[in-house]
């Protein structure tokens, strides 16, 4: 009897070994955690008067929850913008919606340091932050402290979900919340009302990104826009900012490098968001140039044909810009293969007045517009945003570059056209 408990004590235990041992496994492991973010935690508050936390990239691409200088002080003028706890979903009633992106941010610190973006981005070349148009606000987690620091007054917000407009308009009675698709925002006729250009700030759905993104560039041909502060996906916003022969360098790069000043403010983690995406986010700040100065880099180009050549070349990325645009020249003399040839063997022009002016100045978009000689036998991602304007001078004109004020940059250039008015 002794020898047969003996052994069922021994059976017992040889099946209890490996539960014992991955225990043991995962305390060691939430314990290393633990005082491993204590640790960086610590440091990072002991490095700055203000207890603002940032993440920063190490030479190797880790990210680093720290702050980006180690004498940082925040400015007086931001020592208002800061963000308290986020906002509590109601239970059982605010289920974020897969359907319409729903992805809130829900970290305080996070909050902090994208509104501290946003407010340098608005004051970059005013003196005040107004005529805020808050894109997608959802339960508040960035309205809440825009609203403390600037005002109902200055801010207006477009929900889709109706559930988010009712819960804002019982925090912010006085806030003007628009429950509209973020799609069909007239963005010129906002900006009319207003009477001043607009500052649009939000957490864009991603599936939506570009055609937002779109919408905004469109926007500018009216002047309507002058800044956008934005987090999107981190691809798109690496391929926004991408340099030409990279990877990353696509359609998104050559449009928003001509229509803007951009720039990716740092990454986000997907921990910091509920329901937690699948990726990486970015916070980017876009300061649009304006109708008068986009017309001075286009040199009299018409952002329809512009748009039709950087698409049709990207369509055939692998292949030369000459074998790429081949069709399309050839259609624009009605078959005619012998006029095609010749203009798709034809040398660059001469760079516009205004563009060598520009380029005297220091200006460093215009410093890369001159179309190489051998265009033809280079590939989409090599042009600069000024060498497919050139490349359009060439094909479309006009010959002189001269900018006519008079003639419209156009509606609906990028925008789809179910999406808004203009």
């Amino acid at each position: 009897t002794i020898q047969r408990k003996y052994q069922k004590m021994i059976k017992i235990k040889s099946y209890a070994l490996p539960v014992l041992l991955s225990s043991y496994f995962c305390s060691y492991l939430i314990f290393f955690q633990y005082n491993a973010w204590g640790f960086l935690s610590y440091n990072c508050c002991d490095r700055s008067t203000q207890q603002l936390r940032n993440w920063v990239q190490d030479e190797d691409g880790e990210w680093e929850w720290e702050e980006e200088d180690p004498n940082y002080v925040a400015p007086q003028i931001d020592a208002k913008i800061i963000a308290g706890a986020t906002p509590t979903l109601p239970s059982g009633i605010f289920r974020p919606k897969q359907s319409l992106g729903q992805n809130y941010l829900r970290d305080g610190n996070t909050v902090n340091k994208i509104l501290q973006a946003f407010h340098k981005d608005a004051t970059r070349y005013r003196p005040n932050v107004d005529r805020i148009i808050e894109l997608g606000p959802g339960a508040g987690a960035l309205t809440d402290p825009l609203v403390k620091a600037y005002g109902t007054e200055t801010i207006q917000c477009i929900e889709i979900d109706q559930r988010a407009v009712e819960l804002l308009n019982d925090k912010h009675p006085k806030l003007k919340v628009h429950h509209q698709d973020v799609l069909q925002v007239d963005y010129p006729q906002m900006a009319q009302d207003e009477g001043k250009p607009l500052v649009v700030f939000g957490n864009l759905p991603y599936y939506i990104t570009s055609q937002i993104l779109f919408a905004l560039a469109d926007a500018s041909h009216f002047g309507a826009v002058y800044s956008a502060t934005v987090t999107m996906q981190w691809e798109v916003a690496q391929r926004m900012v991408a340099s030409p022969s990279t990877k990353d360098y696509g359609i998104l790069s050559v449009v928003f490098q001509l229509y803007a000043d951009t720039n990716c403010h740092f990454k986000i983690p997907p921990t910091v968001f509920y329901p937690q995406p699948k990726v990486h986010s970015a916070l980017v700040g876009l300061h649009f140039l304006g109708p008068n100065a986009l017309r001075q880099r286009l040199a009299g180009v018409d952002p329809k044909n512009f748009r039709l050549v950087v698409t049709t070349a990207f369509r055939q990325r692998r292949k030369t810009v000459r074998n790429g645009l081949k069709k399309l020249v050839k259609d624009m003399y009605g078959g005619d293969g012998d006029k095609a040839k010749t203009v798709l063997d034809a040398p660059p022009l001469p760079v516009p007045a205004t563009i060598l002016e520009a380029k005297a100045s220091g200006d460093d978009f215009a410093s890369l517009q001159e179309l190489p000689v051998d265009w033809a036998k280079k590939r989409p991602e090599e042009f600069t945003s000024g060498q497919f304007i050139e490349l359009t001078r060439l094909l479309y004109g006009p010959a002189d570059g001269v900018v006519d004020v008079s003639v419209p940059l156009g509606t609906k250039v990028w925008r789809k056209r179910k999406h808004g008015s203009k």
